[in-house]
């Protein structure tokens, strides 16, 4: 897909909410995409959507500071432009993001990043605007603690298991996954659910009953 595509995609994911995407893959039965509640914006707020690249890692107190650098580099040199990164560190102690790194995937044009780890360089990160979500934040940073073991490859967060090519949204109330294969379908048709909950806004406002709104539009 290039990239004028992706980003066409990317903004109209980002035009909807994640309740909503939930609504229509829960009505489609494949409502297993939604990320841990743990998983949060670091600007407490924002909104950031696009097609899935995948990265992983894992604590190595082995591993030296020149080599887990040239590690993580590497992977900041892969990340195609356009897309949303989503990494499993599988880890609980240091950061996997950082002043530096976020702004050098903003420059390449990546949109966002998603991890099951930490950031740091806090207000920094968000005096950029560089969308990110994460567990927590801490000042240890992963210079001779981690590793990146992958990127593009499977992934799995929480029960929910992500490849690279796949689309997410995430906003004020967390993560949603799509499956590549019915993004552009479950975007369209949350689109048009938008636009009944719009219908059944406006029916309320005028003093329509919630029961005969949700009877009408099939819908609340």
């Amino acid at each position: 897909m290039e990239r004028a595509e992706l980003d066409l995609i990317g903004h109209r994911l980002e035009a909807l909410y994640t309740g909503i995407v939930h609504d229509v893959l829960r009505g489609r039965r494949e409502d297993t995409g939604v990320l841990p509640k743990g998983i949060r914006p670091l600007a407490g707020g924002g909104k950031v959507g696009g097609v899935v690249f995948t990265m992983q890692g894992r604590p190595d107190p082995n591993i030296g500071e020149h080599e887990s650098l040239l590690l993580w580099t590497e992977f900041l040199s892969e990340v195609p432009p356009g897309t949303v990164v989503v990494s499993q560190a599988n880890d609980e102690d240091v950061s996997h993001m950082g002043e530096l790194s976020a702004e050098t995937l903003q420059y390449r044009g990546v949109r966002g990043f998603i991890v099951d780890g930490g950031c740091r360089d806090t207000a920094m990160v968000l005096e950029m605007g560089f969308p990110v979500w994460c567990r927590y934040s801490t000042p240890s940073d992963v210079v001779g603690r981690w590793r990146v073991d992958s990127f593009g490859d499977p992934i799995t967060i929480g029960t929910v298991t992500i490849h690279s090519g796949d689309w997410v949204l995430a906003d004020e109330d967390g993560v949603v996954t799509v499956p590549a294969a019915t993004a552009e379908e479950v975007v369209a048709e949350a689109e048009v659910q938008a636009g009944t909950e719009d219908l059944i806004r406006a029916a309320i406002l005028r003093g329509v009953s919630p029961k005969d709104a949700y009877l009408e539009h099939g819908k609340f």
